[in-house]
C-alpha cells in the first residue's frame, strides 16, 4: 500500500515539524474546525429559519437532525471507503460536497431544499472528518509529532463548537442567517485549492471488495440509535418512539460485530473491535463528549431561563470555554509526552469532574457569573486533555492501512456523543419538575459520569 509521503524521517518522531508539515496540518485542521463550527452554527438562528422558510415550530428541531443523523450514521463507512479508494480522493470529494450544500442552503426557499442541504452537509462531514483525520495521522509518525498534531485538531475541533455558536448569533443579528450557510463556501473553495497541492494521496495496492452486509448493518445502526436518542430529547424517554429505534439500533450493532467475524473483508476487522486501546480509548472518548456537550446545553438553560440572557449574550459567555479547550489542546502534547496517555485521560477527566461538580453550587443571580465562567474555562482544559488523550489512545499501535477504520471509529464516537449527550441531560432535567431543581440534578449526574469513565480508562487501559 502507497501511504502519505511521511515529512519527517522516520525513526525521527521528536523532531520539529517543518514547513510543508505545518501546512498539511494547516490545511487538515481549518477543514476539521469548519466542520465542527457547522455541528453548533445554527442553533441560535433556529427560531429566525422557521420564520423566514414556513417551518412548524415542532420540526425546527429537524434541521439539526437531519445532519446529525448522516454525520453519525454513515462516518463510519465513509472511514472504511477512503482506506479503500483512497483518504485525499474521499477528503476532496467530502469538501466539494460540503461547499455546494452550503451554498445550496443559504439559497434554500423552502423548508424541503433546507432540510436536503441539511442532509447533504452530514454526509460531507462524515466523509471529510475520518479522512482527514487518517490524513492527520498517518502524515505524522507516531509520538509526539502525532500528538502535537491530534492536540491542536481537538483543540480546534472543540473551539470550533463554541465559535459556532458564537459566529450564528453574530451572523443572525448583523446579516442573515443565511450567511451561517454561505462562511463555509470560500473556505471549502481555499480547501479545494490548496489540498491537491500539499496532501498526498493514500490507496491500498490490491483493492479489496466493500463488506456491503457489514455497511449497512452498522450504518442503519447508527441512524437507529441517534433517531432514537433524538426523539427522546424531544418528547422524554417514557415515550414509545424513543425508546423502539435504540433497541433496534443495539439488534442491528449486535448484528454488525457477528457479521464482521465471519466476513472474509469486514467493514471494521474484529481485531481492532478487541483491542483495549480501541474498545476503552473510544469509551472515554464518547464520556466526554457526552458530557462537555450536555453541559453547554445546561448552561445555556441556566443562562436564559435563570439568569435571564438573551441568546448571543450566553453563546458569547462560552467564549471563556472555548479558550479553556484551546489551552488543554495546547498543553496535551506536552502532559502525554511526560505522563503518558492514560494519566492524560484519566487526569484531565478527573480535573473536567471537579470543575463541573463545582457549577452545582450556582445561584439565581448574575452574581454567580464568575464561578461558571472559571468553572466552564478549567472544565474545558482538562475536557480537552481528555479528548486528546482519547484520539492519540485510540489511533496508536494500528498500521496506515487502518488508520481510516481507527479515525472512522473515532469520528464516529464524537457524533454520537454529541448527539446523545443533550437527550440525556433533558430527560434528567424533566425528572426533577423544575427547570432550577433540573439543572442542580443534571450537572451531578454529568460530573458522576465523567468520574465513572475516568476510573474505567485508569482501571483497563495499560500504561503506554
Amino acid at each position: 500500500m502507497t501511504t502519505i509521503e511521511s515529512v519527517a524521517p522516520a525513526g525521527a518522531p521528536g523532531q520539529h515539524m517543518n514547513g510543508r508539515m505545518r501546512l498539511v496540518l494547516v490545511v487538515l485542521l481549518v477543514a476539521q474546525f469548519m466542520l465542527a463550527v457547522d455541528f453548533s452554527i445554527l442553533n441560535v438562528a433556529l427560531p429566525v429559519i422557521g420564520e423566514g422558510l414556513g417551518f412548524a415550530l415542532a420540526d425546527l428541531q429537524w434541521i439539526a437532525t437531519a445532519f446529525a443523523l448522516a454525520a453519525a450514521g454513515f462516518t463510519l463507512l465513509f472511514g472504511r471507503i477512503a482506506d479503500l479508494v483512497g483518504r485525499r480522493r474521499i477528503f476532496l470529494g467530502g469538501m466539494a460536497l460540503l461547499g455546494i450544500s452550503s451554498l445550496a442552503g443559504g439559497l434554500a426557499v423552502n423548508p424541503e431544499t433546507l432540510m436536503i442541504a441539511r442532509v447533504a452537509q452530514g454526509l460531507a462531514t462524515a466523509a471529510v472528518t475520518p479522512a482527514g483525520l487518517s490524513l492527520l495521522t498517518t502524515a505524522f509518525p507516531e509520538g509526539p509529532l502525532r500528538d502535537k498534531a491530534l492536540g491542536l485538531n481537538g483543540a480546534l475541533m472543540s473551539a470550533g463548537f463554541t465559535t459556532g455558536a458564537i459566529l450564528g448569533g453574530v451572523l443572525t443579528d448583523l446579516l442573515s442567517w443565511r450567511w451561517a450557510f454561505f462562511i463555509n463556501v470560500p473556505v471549502a473553495l481555499a480547501v479545494l485549492a490548496i489540498a491537491p497541492v500539499v496532501l498526498k494521496e493514500s490507496r491500498p495496492d490490491a483493492r479489496p471488495r466493500l463488506d456491503l452486509p457489514g455497511a449497512l448493518t452498522v450504518t442503519g445502526g447508527l441512524l437507529a440509535l441517534v433517531y432514537g436518542l433524538t426523539v427522546a430529547g424531544e418528547h422524554g424517554w417514557g415515550d414509545p418512539r424513543a425508546l423502539v429505534p435504540p433497541a433496534v439500533g443495539a439488534v442491528l450493532l449486535t448484528g454488525f460485530y457477528f457479521l464482521e467475524k465471519r466476513s472474509a473483508a469486514p467493514l471494521v476487522p474484529v481485531r481492532i473491535l478487541r483491542r483495549r486501546t480501541v474498545v476503552w480509548g473510544n469509551l472515554a472518548g464518547l464520556v466526554a463528549f457526552v458530557t462537555e456537550t450536555s453541559l453547554v446545553f445546561l448552561m445555556t438553560l441556566y443562562l436564559q431561563d435563570i439568569l435571564g440572557f438573551s441568546p448571543l449574550a450566553a453563546g458569547l459567555s462560552f467564549g471563556v470555554l472555548g479558550v479553556g479547550t484551546i489551552l488543554g489542546g495546547v498543553l496535551a502534547p506536552r502532559v502525554i509526552g511526560r505522563y503518558g496517555t492514560r494519566a492524560t485521560l484519566v487526569g484531565g477527566g478527573l480535573l473536567q469532574a471537579v470543575a463541573t461538580a463545582s457549577l452545582f453550587a450556582l445561584g439565581d443571580d448574575r452574581g454567580w457569573l464568575a464561578l461558571l465562567l472559571a468553572g466552564t474555562f478549567v472544565g474545558g482544559v482538562g475536557n480537552m486533555l481528555a479528548i486528546v488523550g482519547f484520539m492519540v489512545t485510540a489511533t496508536s499501535g494500528l498500521s496506515d492501512s487502518e488508520q481510516g477504520t481507527a479515525t472512522g471509529l473515532a469520528t464516529m464516537t464524537q457524533q454520537i456523543g454529541i448527539t446523545m449527550g443533550t437527550p440525556i441531560m433533558s430527560a434528567v432535567v424533566v425528572t426533577a419538575g423544575t427547570v432550577r431543581a433540573g439543572i442542580g440534578l443534571a450537572v451531578l449526574v454529568n460530573a458522576a459520569i465523567v468520574v465513572a469513565g475516568a476510573v474505567l480508562a485508569g482501571l483497563f487501559l495499560k500504561r503506554r
